[in-house]
């Protein structure tokens, strides 16, 4: 199955949080990571402190969409992950934005992520690596790029 995860960082060094967090995807067991985005900064949106480093990544996975989560929030709490309230700063945010074309309503996981179609910092990577994704319930998510242009993301070298 191919799951498809939004990796974010704002406290410490943003940055190697995302590298360190794409380069233990990539040794999770049953899984293959397949694809990651460039790294991306951000301006925070409905949060605050520094600019975000953004990023996503594609998994071939044979884990459940549940122990999947479990393994992204082992990931955040290998990097000091604390939520404090939502959308806090972060040393590091894992979150599950699809899983197939599977929606999930439970009260610890949704999927498709609720927000990832309204903000460039999921889209904008997720476009340049899947750029005819389809968002389970909403469509083509090329056709939300526009909506969240507004949004600051630049590409970083």
């Amino acid at each position: 199955m191919n799951a498809w995860v939004g990796i974010g960082a704002n406290l410490g060094d943003a940055q190697a949080n995302v590298l360190d967090a794409l380069a233990r995807l990539a040794r999770l067991d049953g899984s293959t990571l397949l694809h990651t985005s460039s790294l991306y900064r951000t301006a925070p949106v409905d949060s605050s402190g520094d600019d975000y480093v953004n990023a996503v990544a594609c998994l071939d996975t044979t884990l459940a969409p549940h122990a999947l989560l479990k393994a992204l929030q082992d990931i955040e709490q290998a990097h000091g992950r604390e939520r404090l309230y939502r959308n806090a700063p972060r040393t590091l945010d894992l979150d599950l934005l699809l899983y197939g074309d599977e929606t999930i309503a439970s009260p610890s996981l949704t999927v498709p992520h609720p927000r990832m179609h309204e903000r460039a910092f999921v889209l904008q990577p997720l476009l340049e690596i899947a750029p005819d994704i389809v968002i389970p319930g909403h469509g083509p998510a090329r056709n939300f790029a526009a909506l969240a242009a507004g949004q600051t993301i630049a590409k970083l070298a």
